[in-house]
């Protein structure tokens, strides 16, 4: 038996369900399940390409690379643990080469949206053309045989 745990990622009042990547980026999911629920502002970003993010500046999780990607799919979400460029939290609804002014990058995807991509695809570029929008992250875990 295992613990299955799902998510909703609520963005501008439209709620995706999601999964944690558990196995791939155990120390993520655990660094960012102590924050839980979270929510902010999510704006859109500047190099990347089609992606949203959320500036954490100095925040440390005490966390290294794990399950690290510069190209996020969509629905995928990655954290940046800080370094070259300040902490973020990355979430992906087209092509993306996670960038900042110094250069390329690579977080850790401990995320994934499992549906309604079209209409994270729809407020990710509302959010380019009209500006930040509240993003919320709340989970429900459940028992899996």
């Amino acid at each position: 038996m295992t613990i299955a745990t799902t998510l909703t990622v609520e963005i501008d009042g439209v709620r995706f369900p999601a999964r944690f990547e558990t196995e791939a980026a155990p120390m993520t999911v655990a660094a960012v399940r102590r924050i839980l629920p979270y929510e902010q502002r999510i704006i859109h970003v500047r190099w990347s390409g089609e992606a949203c993010w959320i500036p954490l500046g100095a925040h440390d999780f005490g966390l290294g690379y794990e399950n690290a990607t510069s190209h996020p799919a969509p629905g995928q979400m990655i954290l940046y643990p800080g370094g070259v460029s300040e902490t973020e939290f990355l979430l992906a609804y087209g092509p993306v080469a996670f960038a900042s002014k110094a250069g390329p990058l690579a977080g850790n995807h401990f995320l994934t949206i499992t549906e309604g991509l079209d209409d994270l695809a729809r407020l990710g570029r509302e959010t380019l053309w009209t500006g930040a929008k509240t993003i919320r992250l709340t989970e429900a875990g459940g028992i899996a045989a």
